[in-house]
Parts: C-alpha cells; structure tokens; sequence
C-alpha cells in the first residue's frame, strides 16, 4: 500500500502552509514560534495556528495532537469531532509516527533509545488545577544520527573545538517536551532550546549564523486515515533559517526523508 502526500498554498493574507487537506483531515507545516491554539501563558500573542488553519479552510478544526511553540512541522487537524476521536485514540494507541530532525550539540552514537520517565512538570496557569503528585510517566525516544560536524571554535571553555549533530528523533511516546528534556538528559541538548538547552551553544548559532529559532521540526507523520484505513505519510519541508544550517555543514542530503 502507498502514501498520500500533497502540497498545497494557502491564498490567505495571513500565510500558513496546508501540506495535506481532503474533508476529513487538514494538515499543516507549522512555523516555529507560532502556538498552536490560545493559551493564557501567552497573553500577547495574535497568532495561532488552529484559527489560521480554519479561516484557511472554511470551517471549524479539532486539534488532535500539539506541537511547542518554537518546534515548527506537521501539525494534524480533524474537521469533525468524530474524526478528532478517532485520531485522539490511534495517538494513544501509538500508532501513529512521528519523526523529527534536530541538532544537538555533541558527537551521538549511530542510533539508540533513551528510556527515561519524566515527571510533571506544571505551567504556572495553565495547570493550575492539575494533580502535583503525579509519578514519573514512562518516556522512551529512539534516535538515529544523521550527520556531524566539528567546528573550530571554542564554545565551551573545556574544548578547543565545537561539535554537533544532527539527528532524527522518534518518540514513542508524548510526553510534555519529552524530546527537549530527553536530549538535555543524555547531554545533546537541543540548540536553540531556551528552557532545556545550553544556552552557549544557542547564543553561538545566534551569532554565527543568525539562528534565532530552536533546531527541532517535526518533519514527518505517519498513520493509517481514519476513515478510509488508507496510509497516509505527511512531510513539512525546512525553513530558511534551518536551510542554511544544512547548506553551512552540508547536510542538506543527510537531512532528505
């Protein structure tokens, strides 16, 4: 059985890029720093991702899964309730992949899992409500690394030269920020990452090669349709900023789905 993928461009004033779109389903490549729905944590913002995608489409949209706000790629929307319960259940049931690229900093190993709980860790507002004493929830990531590359500069003062890598993370499970807090737990923090990062590392690309955004985009989804049982494997291309970074190291191949 094959996939379905296409590309479609919105017409509306205020862009935002439908990648897959039949009356059940509208997926979208989310860019980074946009949230995905209102939130009180971010009062200021006018922006959002679930309101774009319906004025785009016409109609009302379920979201049945979340990005963070600085991690850009596919982002998957239910046109009907219904069919919001059922993606909500294939979610659950992990039966739907995701993969994501990402660059971090230091040399990793060719492929690995990184299984280790994380705790909850609340946000000030919005889980307010929430049960405190939750135990520790089983989080495993799978990782393959895609390419490296060692840079003659000094960005930590215990080495003489840098080193990164990029890699391709699938988590098996969802977990609040489960990739960022994996990758800060192994010591490849994620570049660009603000609350889990280091922030040596993140002010470097700032600098060097005026990378204002956290490397990580979800670069591809993978599930079965809910409707139709077809599979369906949807992909969201690369941003400017995170081309040049492939373009500088040459990974641009490495990088290719």
């Amino acid at each position: 059985m094959g996939t379905k993928s296409m590309d479609i461009e919105s017409d509306t004033a205020d862009q935002i890029e439908i990648i897959y779109e039949d009356e059940h389903l509208v997926a979208i490549n989310k860019e980074a720093g946009l949230l995905v729905h209102r939130s009180w944590l971010d009062k200021g913002e006018t922006r959002f991702a679930m309101q774009l995608t319906r004025d785009a489409v016409g109609c009302h949209v379920f979201p049945v899964h979340r990005l963070d706000k600085p991690t850009s790629g596919v982002l998957l929307f239910a046109k009907t309730s219904a069919v919001a319960r059922s993606l909500g259940e294939a979610f659950t049931a992990h039966t739907v992949t995701k993969q994501y690229l990402a660059v971090v900093r230091g040399f990793m190993p060719d492929q690995g899992s990184i299984d280790y709980a994380l705790s909850f860790k609340p946000d000030a507002i919005a889980d307010k409500f929430a049960d405190l004493d939750k135990p520790a929830q089983e989080a495993v990531t799978h990782w393959q690394s895609l390419a490296q590359v060692e840079l003659p500069f000094a960005v930590s003062k215990k080495h003489a030269t840098s080193r990164y890598s990029l890699v391709r993370l699938i988590p098996e499970t969802g977990r609040k920020h489960q990739l960022r807090r994996h990758m800060r737990h192994v010591f490849h923090h994620i570049v660009g990452d603000t609350s889990h990062g280091d922030i040596r590392h993140t002010r470097f690309f700032r600098t060097h090669y005026d990378c204002t955004r956290m490397l990580l985009h979800a670069q591809t989804l993978a599930l079965s349709h809910p409707v139709t049982g077809e599979p369906l494997l949807l992909k969201a291309g690369l941003d400017e900023q995170w081309m040049r970074i492939l373009e500088e190291f040459s990974w641009v191949e490495s990088a290719e789905y």
